[in-house]
């Protein structure tokens, strides 16, 4: 079985005028199949630039980046997106919801993306919410809910078109300690139910018992791994 991601001697090298950045040195990392990895270490350390990378949002300057066995590094940037669209749901701190629509209007949109509409996308988005327990916000407004439950319509979008992996920034960081566990236990069902590759950026020492593996990033380079088992 295929890694739901493969990253191998990655680097990424920022230019600034005649200035370069280094910012990754030669990254080995593995994401499998139906685990949370937690991705941490200090500001600057590569993490947010690991995570792009392994998205598709940004391209390695060198090195493999492997998405359920195909090779991505290397595509023209007219097949990234398609690339992101089917295989990969984004999960950010700031919730990122259209303030203008509905609940369900916001996972619709993302479905529209991926080429499901009409009844289909409205009965899709409906079962989405109901899946993170918030059938019942169908038609309010992002204004209308909690942190918490702004973060759970973002997984439910993120989960739009079932994508094999999950990456999310800092999903928990604007969270009380029960919305952020609320959250870290739909992303650890998501890996162990379903089977999905889940990265999990963070700061939040709260959450570590919802990883299965706690990658520390130091300095452009991952400098441990540890095993952690979830609770």
């Amino acid at each position: 079985m295929n890694p739901a991601i493969s990253v191998r001697d990655v680097t990424k090298v920022f230019v600034d005028g005649s200035n370069q950045v280094p910012v990754l040195h030669g990254v080995d990392f593995d994401v499998e199949q139906g685990e949370v990895v937690l991705l941490m270490g200090p500001s600057g350390s590569g993490k947010t630039t690991l995570l792009s990378i392994m998205g598709c949002i940004l391209r390695a300057t060198s090195g493999s980046v492997k998405i359920a066995g195909r090779e991505v590094a290397n595509l023209d940037e007219r097949e990234l997106p398609g690339v992101r669209l089917k295989n990969i749901g984004f999960i950010f701190q700031g919730f990122n919801l259209f303030p203008t629509l509905t609940v369900g209007e916001n996972v619709e949109l993302a479905l529209d993306l991926k080429g499901i509409r009409g009844a289909k996308a409205k009965d899709e988005s409906r079962r989405l919410l109901e899946q993170v327990g918030l059938a019942a916000k169908y038609d309010a407004f992002p204004s209308d809910l909690s942190g918490g439950q702004k973060q759970r319509v973002a997984i439910a979008r993120a989960l739009s078109g079932s994508p094999s992996v999950i990456l999310a920034d800092e999903p928990t960081a604007a969270l009380d300690s029960h919305s952020g566990r609320n959250v870290m236990e739909m992303m650890r069902d998501l890996a162990h139910k379903n089977g999905r590759g889940v990265v999990v950026v963070t700061h939040d020492s709260r959450v570590l018992e919802f990883g299965d593996r706690i990658v520390q990033m130091e300095d452009g380079r991952i400098v441990e791994v540890a095993a952690e088992v979830a609770a």
